[in-house]
């Protein structure tokens, strides 16, 4: 069935607006037969309007736009636009239940019934079309193969075996197939189709969000939804060309909570990006299996019995475990491969200049990296231009700190940290255990969550916009199943692909909801971002400072030169793990730690207070890493 076609993806509830072009001497529209489907408050259930001969729908879609059940995360509509004329049971967007939701299919093109008969012979039951269309032939045929697998979603069945359904109706002519399940989108663009399919990711920060064209005028501007992100998907183009990207035949995409979660394009390979392979990866050796620095051997099933069958003296339990070795000690991986070293060396130069002189000041110093099993400090100097008393302590937070004290006069003022580092590789986290098989909600016992009471609670904003940002998390939750992991790498990867690296224009009381509907920022932002999302989803998070080693090429080179910040989070049976929103990447070899807080002040690297003097400040800070052989 021949036509146009558009869905919409929200990462959260919306309620697009939608305007078809009238004829101003007729007032009607342009192209008669219509369809519009929805999920209303992303229930299981499926709402849809349709007339295959209507004249006048914009009268129907005013009223529902102003329902309060017109807010859905997917819409799908049909503008057929060939003349021709459809019942009710023919026109499109086609609902099935199925597994438990209502599914939507929309199908652009012509497909050969006498072959979609040979495909799915046997049309009868629950999935027996209700039309005489091809496109209803084609939905039925797909339903049956995602019975014949047990599947009842989308993603419950491999997205190539999908494509491999999705290619028999290609062998039959054109097949532009937009689906859902409620909870995913599939996009296939058919091989054969003359017609083009376009796509493109709305971000809340693009203006403006409203896209016309001679078919439809599609408003985004609804006050509810000024921070949302929307994946659209259409055949006919807008008027505001820049952005859409042409999707090419042959291709699928699903689509899931505004994002894309699977892709078929072959120009893009199917391997898991870095920032995945340390975070999920994980085996099971015939022979040993190493975590978190202990090294466990397989027993041998040996028989401790009598001859009577009865368990000697010196029976064994039924495991026993060798002695807790620390990392620095394990020189392969679980997979045999070498876990090496990498040294640093890190030089910290912060200078201070007043306009006039200072008589007291006090200052914290937390400069030296951190001491444990997997990053060793070879040696650490620090250096003060000015004479004071020193204090060296160990704070709250288990950093390495320093107060000092200066009561004698001065204008200038240089602290200067020069450090070897030597941080080892780590094997990679095994996620195939139950117990780290985490989803969310985390449920904390009540010492765990007094325990993790400063990295639980979020801060302090105002309520409507913690809303916000909490439908922002979850979104990502919803994307990836409730998934700790996933989830967490999801928010990982989307900070760093979606927000800018901008210097200069936030500040320390820059909060994560500024940064949020900004979309930019620099480290530190990212970090209290990540940091929020976390704890609104009941994940302990944590703020880390340390340095990141970027090499000589790295295009974003400017974080190299000052301190970085990335977040931890506390995960079940493993303890805390970095994540680092700038980069997009799990923490490795490439960080140094050196404090860590609930936010940037508990663990900044300089800080202090002045009680007499100063006048205007100046300071300079500079920072150089860089690696070394030994």
């Amino acid at each position: 069935m021949f036509g146009e076609i558009l869905a919409l993806n929200f990462d959260c509830m919306g309620s697009p607006s939608i305007i078809f072009p009238t004829d101003e001497n007729t007032k009607a529209l342009k192209s008669s037969g219509w369809g519009f489907a929805w999920y209303p408050n992303d229930d299981y259930g499926a709402s849809i309007v349709k007339d295959g001969m209507a004249k006048d729908t914009q009268t129907l879609l005013d009223i529902l736009k102003d329902g309060t059940s017109f807010r859905s995360t997917m819409f799908m509509c049909k503008i057929k636009g060939m003349g021709r004329t459809y019942t009710q049971n023919e026109s499109q967007p086609i609902k099935r239940s199925f597994g438990g939701y209502d599914w939507l299919f929309m199908h652009n093109g012509q497909l050969d019934s006498a072959g979609l008969r040979e495909l799915y012979p046997d049309p009868s039951g629950s999935l027996e079309p209700v039309g005489k269309t091809d496109s209803e032939l084609a939905f039925c045929f797909l339903l049956s193969k995602f019975t014949e697998a047990g599947a009842k979603a989308l993603t419950d069945v491999e997205c190539a075996t999908l494509l491999s359904w999705l290619r028999q109706l290609d062998e039959l002519g054109s097949a532009d197939i937009i689906m859902s399940d409620g909870r995913s989108m599939a996009v296939y663009h058919g091989k054969n189709t003359e017609t083009n399919l376009y796509c493109h990711r709305v971000l809340p920060s693009e203006k403006p969000p409203v896209f016309e064209s001679d078919m439809i005028c599609l408003d985004l501007e609804d006050p509810r939804d000024s921070l949302r992100t929307v994946f659209m998907v259409t055949s006919f183009p807008f008027n505001q060309l820049a952005g859409f990207n042409p999707i090419e035949r042959g291709r699928l995409l699903i689509v899931r909570r505004g994002a894309v979660y699977f892709d078929s394009f072959p120009g893009k390979p199917k391997i898991p990006p870095p920032y995945l392979s340390s975070a999920i990866s994980g085996s099971n050796p015939a022979e040993a299996k190493m975590e978190s620095g202990v090294f466990v051997p397989q027993q041998e099933e040996q028989s401790q019995t009598s001859p009577q069958g009865v368990a000697g003296e010196e029976e064994v339990g039924a495991q026993s475990f060798s002695n807790i070795i620390n990392i620095k000690s394990l020189t392969h991986d679980i997979e045999g491969v070498p876990l090496s070293y990498r040294f640093y060396d890190i030089a910290h130069v912060t200078k201070y200049k007043y306009s006039i002189p200072v008589e007291h000041s006090s200052h914290t110093f937390r400069l030296q990296p951190v001491e444990d099993t997997i990053q060793e400090v070879v040696h650490a100097t620090l250096e003060l231009s000015i004479d004071g008393n020193l204090l060296s302590f160990e704070d709250v937070f288990a950093n390495n700190a320093i107060f000092y004290d200066i009561t004698q006069s001065y204008s200038k003022l240089m602290i200067k940290m020069n450090s070897r580092v030597k941080v080892y590789a780590s094997p990679p986290d095994d996620h195939s255990k139950d117990m780290r098989r985490s989803q969310i909600p985390l449920v904390w016992m009540p010492w765990q969550r007094q325990m993790m009471l400063p990295y639980l609670l979020p801060p302090e904003l105002p309520e409507t916009q913690l809303r916000q940002l909490t439908d922002y998390a979850m979104s990502f939750v919803e994307r990836n199943d409730f998934l700790l992991i996933d989830s967490l790498v999801d928010i990982n990867k989307k900070i760093y692909e979606d927000f800018s690296y901008v210097p200069g224009i936030t500040f320390l009381e820059t909060t994560a909801f500024e940064v949020f509907s900004l979309r930019k920022g620099v480290c530190q932002d990212f970090a209290n971002l990540f940091i929020c999302l976390c704890r609104l989803l009941n994940i302990p998070a944590r703020y880390r400072v340390g340095y990141i080693y970027t090499g000589g090429d790295y295009e974003n080179k400017i974080q190299s030169d000052a301190s970085h910040a990335w977040a931890e989070v506390y995960l079940p049976y493993l303890g805390w793990r970095g994540f680092d929103p700038t980069n997009g990447c799990i923490v490795a070899q490439d960080h140094v730690r050196i404090a860590c807080g609930r936010n940037y002040r508990d663990a900044t690297p300089v800080s202090g207070t002045i009680f007499k003097g100063g006048g205007n400040e100046e300071l300079q800070v500079q920072v150089q890493i860089k690696e070394v052989s030994s």
